[in-house]
């Protein structure tokens, strides 16, 4: 693909304008279009922007001059907006999460493997720097196989837009499991090769959010609340995953508890265990000439996630292999959290759907 990859963004809320933030500093890549059915932000973005190409109709926006599809609207959108741009020959890259189920991803998927388009999901936190070192040391097999890994996101009190879309699940399609653990469970597959869950046990809980007009909180993403609204969805998950007898996964997700806020990914692996968090200094466990030893890794911080996603996209497009969640990928996250909800239904552990 010669010159610049053109994207239109649909959606120009939070995520879009962080992603049009990120296509103005790479390489190859520019902001051609805008999407929204709010005039307001769309202005606003176009000015901040200086795209000019702007839509409040989303099939004259798929009509325009543009490569991709850059799909940032609500999760209840995100399957009918990826098929309509797949059809129309456009690269999409989507969102997360890919659906509001796996039965949509697969939808998705289809109709991808039909267009012969790239589908990208935006499982951004792979491209923070220590995932990618992690990665790296896994690939090398500094880790050895990696048996069980613990997935933990938790917040004390950060439950988003409470009463708004987030907290509605006929429009996000659940809680923190939808909003937080589709991040925390890509990254502990990607990072560990263990793509292929089997069964899950898990338990879900809401203890604040329907307390609405009760909720004691410091700030809040996508507020204000809307003391009117719904919150029919899970603020606290916790469970336990097999993947067949080859590895096991223990995880934690909430939006709210009486609890410190916490953020890692652990690997433990036969050669050598490590521990994915943000921003902090990391550390292989393991053995050397005969003692137990701790190696404290040495890495470049300074990466801007959503700039290293966007230049994966480039070169996804151009056809070279990246590192970037595929639709497979993305269902397969999917299925996982489906199974989550079956499992908390039933009060017992429940095979996954392949």
């Amino acid at each position: 693909m010669a010159g610049k990859l053109r994207v239109g963004i649909l959606g120009v809320g939070t995520i879009g304008t962080v992603h049009a933030n990120a296509y103005k500093v790479v390489d190859g890549i520019e902001t051609a279009a805008l999407c929204d059915v709010n005039e307001t932000a769309l202005n606003k973005a176009s000015e901040t922007f200086g795209v000019s190409n702007c839509f409040t109709d989303f099939n004259q926006f798929l009509k325009s001059d543009i490569d991709v599809v850059n799909v940032s609207v609500g999760n209840v959108l995100h399957k009918k907006c990826a098929i309509a741009a797949l059809r129309a020959g456009k690269h999409v890259f989507l969102e997360k999460p890919m659906a509001m189920n796996a039965a949509e991803a697969n939808e998705i998927n289809a109709a991808a493997k039909k267009s012969g388009k790239v589908l990208q999901i935006g499982m951004c936190r792979r491209f923070n720097a220590e995932a990618q070192v992690i990665r790296d040391c896994f690939k090398k097999g500094l880790l050895g196989e990696v048996y069980h890994t613990r997935a933990v996101l938790v917040r004390r009190r950060g439950i988003p837009g409470l009463g708004g879309w987030f907290t509605t699940k006929a429009q996000s399609g659940g809680g923190p499991m939808i909003d937080l653990g589709v991040h925390w469970f890509d990254l502990a597959m990607y990072l560990s090769d263990n793509w292929n869950p089997t069964a899950v046990s898990a338990k879900t809980y809401a203890k604040f959010g329907p307390r609405m007009k009760n909720y004691v909180y410091t700030e809040m993403w996508a507020g204000p609340p809307r003391l009117n609204g719904v919150f029919d969805v899970e603020d606290y998950s916790t469970g336990f995953v097999r993947f067949g007898k080859k590895a096991t996964m223990s995880f934690e997700i909430a939006w709210a508890c009486n609890m410190e806020d916490a953020a890692f990914v652990e690997l433990l692996g036969e050669k050598g265990g490590v521990r994915f968090a943000p921003g902090k200094p990391m550390v292989i466990y393991t053995e050397h000439g005969g003692k137990v030893a701790d190696v404290q890794l040495q890495y470049d911080r300074n990466v801007n996630m959503y700039e290293a996603q966007a230049r994966a996209l480039v070169r996804n497009c151009r056809g070279k292999k990246t590192e970037a969640a595929t639709g497979p990928q993305g269902a397969t996250v999917m299925r996982l959290i489906d199974a989550i909800y079956a499992s908390d239904k039933a009060g017992k552990e429940v095979r996954i759907g392949q």
